[in-house]
């Protein structure tokens, strides 16, 4: 099945079947804000192609997750404790939305690793683990598609280098997480690994409350406005810099640092988190390396603000997009 056209003049945003995952009235996961986002991408950014995405399968999921913990989303087993803390009721719809999710990441990297910059409409799901959810997240798009990938570069050289293992190291991703919370599960997937680079910045005071350690954690305070925040992101991608050469970097572009969204505690303004879409593109520019970004988080009332911070890193990677076509 083909989900997205060959047609390297677009950037390309991958996004799950729409409207597959219900939730009851008065849930305060803003499920709506999806939807809003893919009409305004289609209306405003003509440079760009929706794509729908092709969910990942239980083999690609069990690249990351645990075999028993995926066969309890699947099959509808989960314990209701599990589904409290997931935050979702379990239906074959939320199901869906995990595995399209996911497949969108996935399909975004594969795309920026041939086109320069690609985006999943969603996901950033990055408080699942690898045997449990949690935080509105059910598999963890962004651990999934590092494995994913690593394991397509293996059999890439395996298969350039006659069957030969051993030559080549595992391909190098870095993960700039930028939602408001820090990104516990993928920091706990991957925290003995060096061929990832966990890089979090973050509320100190808010979800979750027991962390885990990333191979860099910045932890902001309350309150925390543009231009500190902006100086601690400059000084962690320096640090990242100085220790670790990505071949290709996953962004996590949450919304809820803003100063309006109700899950934040931060206050960054439309301008500031403008400003910081542009230092991780313009830092992975400089350095001619891929970019996957995701949505993540977003809890702002109105629900326009949010999408409004979605579409201002939309149109900023578009603009990095049409420099990557020249290098």
């Amino acid at each position: 099945m083909n989900f997205c056209s060959q047609n390297q003049n677009l950037m390309k945003i991958f996004y799950a079947t729409p409207n597959s995952q219900k939730l009851p009235p008065g849930h305060r996961f803003p499920m709506g804000k999806y939807e809003l986002l893919r009409n305004r991408l289609a209306q405003e950014l003509q440079g760009c192609e929706l794509c729908l995405a092709q969910p990942v399968s239980r083999g690609e999921l069990s690249l990351a997750h645990d075999v028993n913990y995926i066969e309890s989303v699947f099959e509808g087993t989960l314990s209701p404790s599990e589904q409290r803390e997931i935050g979702f009721p379990w239906t074959v719809g939320m199901v869906e939305r995990a595995r399209g999710s996911s497949g969108a990441t996935l399909m975004a990297c594969r795309t920026a690793m041939k086109e320069g910059i690609a985006a999943n409409l969603a996901g950033g799901t990055h408080h699942a683990y690898a045997n449990r959810g949690g935080g509105f997240c059910v598999f963890n798009d962004t651990a999934v598609s590092v494995r994913v990938l690593q394991l397509e570069h293996q059999r890439a050289c395996f298969a350039a280098e006659s069957g030969s293992f051993g030559s080549r190291k595992p391909m190098q991703i870095a993960v700039i997480d930028l939602d408001v919370h820090q990104g516990n599960g993928t920091a706990h997937i991957f925290k003995e690994d060096p061929s990832v680079f966990t890089l979090s910045l973050h509320g100190a005071k808010n979800f979750p409350f027991k962390k885990e350690q990333s191979d860099l954690d910045v932890e902001l305070e309350d309150g925390c406005e543009d231009h500190k925040y902006l100086e601690a992101l400059q000084e962690a991608l320096v640090t990242l810099d100085s220790k670790f050469k990505p071949d290709l970097v996953i962004y996590l572009a949450g919304a809820d640092p803003y100063e309006g969204d109700r899950l934040g505690r931060l206050s960054l303004s439309f301008e500031g988190l403008q400003k910081r879409d542009e230092v991780v593109f313009q830092w992975a520019s400089k350095r001619a390396v891929p970019v996957a970004f995701s949505m993540a988080g977003g809890y702002a009332v109105p629900i326009d603000d949010t999408v409004n911070i979605n579409i201002n890193t939309f149109r900023t990677a578009y603009d990095y997009w049409l420099k990557y076509k020249q290098i």
